[in-house]
């Protein structure tokens, strides 16, 4: 894996990469990218290889700005416009009825395709050198914790990806937001940092909330997750989840903004922020340091269900194999195989 600075000259040789046909690891607000050129069919199967995705889960497709929306989709509607003036470039992706010239891997075989414009400058380099659209999941192992720097990129893929820009830390660090516009009432389909009501003053109208069984990026039960099996807490019972598992012989560890009264020394806290910007800017680093450190059980203090706190408990919930169910804490097993 070539790793490169995001100047100038290694955009230029990530567009030359794409072009060829291989894969390129970059930088967006949100995550770091896998990127392919979209409609080079033999690359995007590439992709979902590396990625050991499932062949109907439909990918992002990247793009320079707004007026390129014409070559990928059809029969706009005039929210998506108005949503790509509010949005755009940033962490908003629109599904809108895909041109028949766009390739059955890049949507799953749906009859959609997932847009967005990135807001960040090495992401809009890479798109403006090289021309066209970029499928761009997340480049890591599918289910698996999204990447938010290029170290966690080259830990994850490896030698798999021809070549990772390197544009530092993600500045959100969570995925972006998902509006489908392909049915008469546009439907929220994964929460991100552009929120319900942000999104529902430029509609003018509330959005609806799709089925849990809706086919996008993202949206599977068990996703996002670390190998620590992760316990969803509130803060009133975390010390009863924690004593659970502890009690066990576990190697516990808690996220939490708060460290918990009476905690165990060999308790490992994961402290939180209680900004939530800077709580989603840390939750995939966090989840990836419980695994580093060989934690069994990471037990999590759900965030308030407010504003930006939506998007984090969806993650958390998909960390924690609950998807859209939420629920409460499992019980602790007899045992739990060990963290590495």
């Amino acid at each position: 894996m070539n790793r490169l600075p995001a100047s100038s000259s290694g955009v230029d040789q990530a567009a030359a990469v794409l072009r060829a046909g291989g894969l390129v690891a970059f930088p967006t607000e949100t995550v770091y990218g896998l990127g392919a050129d979209a409609r080079n069919v033999e690359a995007v199967t590439r992709v979902f290889a590396v990625k050991g995705r499932p062949a109907d889960h439909p990918l992002i497709v990247h793009l320079a700005d707004a007026a390129q929306l014409t070559g990928w989709a059809r029969d706009i509607p005039e929210t998506a416009w108005r949503l790509a003036e509010a949005f755009w470039p940033g962490p908003l992706t629109l599904v809108l009825p895909r041109l028949a010239g766009v390739p059955d891997v890049v949507t799953g075989g749906l009859d959609t395709v997932a847009l967005r414009v990135p807001g960040h400058p090495v992401a809009l380099a890479l798109l403006a050198a090289f021309g066209d659209g970029i499928a761009g999941p997340s480049a890591n192992r599918h289910g698996r914790v999204s990447p938010t720097s290029a170290g966690d990129v080259r830990e994850e893929l490896g030698a798999d990806v021809d070549m990772v820009l390197d544009g530092g830390r993600c500045e959100i660090g969570i995925e972006s937001t998902i509006v489908d516009l392909s049915t008469t009432k546009p439907r929220l389909l994964r929460p991100g940092a552009i929120t319900g009501r942000a999104l529902n003053r430029v509609l003018r109208s509330p959005l609806a909330k799709a089925n849990a069984a809706v086919r996008c990026p993202g949206n599977m039960p068990s996703h996002y997750a670390p190998r620590a099996h992760v316990i969803l807490a509130s803060p009133d019972d975390v010390g009863q989840r924690i004593d659970e598992w502890h009690r066990g012989g576990q190697r516990v560890g808690v996220l939490a903004s708060r460290r918990p009264a009476g905690l165990a020394e060999d308790v490992t806290w994961l402290r939180f922020t209680g900004n939530m910007r800077e709580q989603a800017r840390e939750l995939y680093h966090r989840l990836r340091q419980a695994d580093h450190l060989g934690l069994q059980v990471l037990v999590a203090v759900m965030p308030r269900d407010v504003g930006l706190g939506h998007a984090l408990r969806d993650r958390l919930r998909r960390a924690a194999g609950l998807g859209d169910d939420g629920g409460r804490a499992r019980a602790p097993p007899q045992q739990l195989p060990g963290g590495e």
